[in-house]
């Protein structure tokens, strides 16, 4: 029958990126990112999508907010790559005849270490020196599975600058991905599960190292407005919420930072600069690091086409922003790329790979992190 959707009206949403730049575009303050994340749960729930694209959107619903799974599928990708399956697959051609959302998924796995997949983080770090303050830290989905480095990386540097750090082991997902999609329930559920775990923490902040997470944790209140239960808890957490950039250019900067004497641009990630209005400390931390070079990206504002998942469901579309992300970062003649996002490395690192180049990426803090440490990433 008629849908109260129609499809060329959903398309249209299918196909919007979601990175907010709308939002800082706007001289009338147009709240976008209210409108769109309203909007997406009522296509979800009007419209029928294609079997294909039901299956494969519940494939990915099913691994990617949940760590343990995804740290399942990391240990058959290292499989993949360190049995030069991975290699004679791409070198063959036989990976173009994936249907495109495979081949999008196999193009942006990540190199994966089985000690990095399966370590897991202490649940406290003791500050050093004084401590100034207790911060939580969210582990992430991805960040936890394929970035563990980066939330390690993330642990010392907060803890050199004086933060006792706190790391709940039952978090979960935030449920940012689900929400950014229009599964507003499912999101629901999590954030409500995830607030109970930091339950009792007793935390100044709670710390976020990825741009995407960040975006939806610090609308907590809002997505559970109508929550007789959680309403007002969730407004309280969301108030805690902060960006690791922004933590660390509230503090005075206390450890010794050692020069690294590297040539990096500095991606925005669209949650963080659009979303959630943070473009200047991210520059400001890096710019604490002795004989770095930090380059701008030329459109850096324009979205790397990495956006959630939106490279996996929509990777023809993605392509495009993608190609032309790489081409503005070379142009900048830098040896690395740095950004705050793990979707957004993914995205960038198999831009490069595609492009025949070998830039590293390179989260932010783990360029601090090696400052810190007197070593060179």
């Amino acid at each position: 029958g008629k849908t109260a959707i129609g499809d060329h009206f959903a398309r249209h949403f299918d196909t919007c990126l979601g990175c907010m730049a709308c939002l800082t575009a706007c001289p009338s303050g147009v709240q976008y990112d209210r409108l769109v994340e309203a909007t997406r749960p009522q296509i979800e729930r009007h419209r029928t999508r294609t079997l294909a694209d039901r299956l494969f959107r519940r494939l990915v619903f099913s691994l990617v907010p949940y760590p343990r799974r995804l740290r399942w599928v990391g240990l058959k990708l290292w499989v993949y790559r360190a049995s030069g399956l991975q290699w004679l697959v791409r070198r063959t051609g036989l990976v173009r005849l994936l249907p495109a959302r495979l081949r999008a998924m196999e193009g942006v796995a990540p190199a994966v270490t089985l000690a990095a997949a399966w370590s897991r983080p202490p649940p406290r770090l003791a500050a050093e020196g004084e401590r100034r303050r207790r911060v939580g830290l969210i582990l992430g989905c991805v960040q936890r599975a394929f970035f563990s480095e980066v939330n390690a990386a993330t642990a010392r540097v907060l803890a050199a600058e004086g933060c006792e750090v706190v790391i709940p082991p039952g978090q979960g997902c935030c449920g940012a991905l689900m929400r950014h999609a229009g599964l507003e329930e499912d999101a629901a559920a999590m954030a409500r599960r995830f607030i109970d775990a930091f339950e009792g923490s007793e935390v100044d902040s709670v710390v976020i190292n990825a741009a995407g997470c960040g975006s939806t944790l610090k609308e907590y209140g809002h997505l559970l407005r109508d929550d007789r239960v959680y309403a007002a808890k969730a407004a309280a957490f969301a108030a805690k919420c902060k960006d690791v950039s922004e933590v660390l250019a509230e503090l005075e900067p206390r450890a010794t930072r050692h020069p690294v004497p590297l040539r990096v641009a500095y991606q925005d990630a669209c949650h963080l600069q659009h979303a959630q209005g943070i473009s200047a400390e991210p520059r400001q931390v890096l710019a604490t690091i002795p004989n770095l070079d930090v380059r701008e990206i030329p459109e850096g504002g324009l979205c790397c086409g990495s956006a959630g998942i939106y490279n996996l469901v929509e990777p023809d579309t993605a392509r495009d922003p993608g190609e032309r992300k790489v081409g503005h970062l070379l142009e900048t003649g830098a040896e690395a790329v740095v950004s705050s996002n793990p979707g957004c490395l993914l995205q960038l690192r198999s831009g490069l790979e595609r492009a025949g180049k070998s830039l590293r990426t390179l989260h932010l803090v783990e360029l601090l992190d090696a400052s810190i440490r007197g070593q060179i990433p």
